[in-house]
């Protein structure tokens, strides 16, 4: 884990503008291959969440659908829609910041990695003070 990798994903994810501040990354050999931020707003395509985006980032990059050797650090447990799409990308690990309690796939509602039997090792509470703090601010601001 490398907490300059979270950093960069707060970062990205404070260049969300209208849509929910969420922030992904995907590190490669230690090296940053994709970013991305929510977009559904901006995009109005639901499935636009920051994982999908980085991972399709991803995935032109290295000429491959599977990710393996891939670490994606995002600051909002992913989502069921995410988190399969992260496990079917077949990504090594993930950190992320905040918990999801509602919607949570990666331990905080259910666990996708029970339903498939991906071997994924995932990393929560990663920075999550700044990660929370930057989505309590955007609803704040919102409502």
């Amino acid at each position: 884990m490398n907490l300059k990798f979270m950093q960069t994903a707060v970062e990205t994810a404070k260049k969300s503008g209208s849509d929910v501040p969420v922030g992904a990354v995907i590190i490669k050999d230690g090296q940053i291959i994709s970013r991305a931020v929510n977009a559904r707003e901006k995009n109005q395509i639901t499935s636009h969440h920051a994982e999908i985006i980085a991972i399709e980032k991803a995935n032109k990059k290295l000429k491959n659908w599977r990710l393996n050797g891939c670490e994606m650090y995002v600051t909002l447990e992913p989502c069921p829609m995410c988190a399969g799409a992260i496990l079917q990308a077949r990504i090594s690990k993930v950190y992320f910041g905040a918990y999801d309690l509602l919607n949570g796939a990666f331990g905080s509602k259910f666990d996708m990695r029970l339903i498939t039997g991906c071997d994924t090792i995932v990393f929560g509470g990663i920075m999550e003070d700044e990660c929370l703090k930057l989505l309590k601010d955007y609803f704040e601001r919102i409502r």
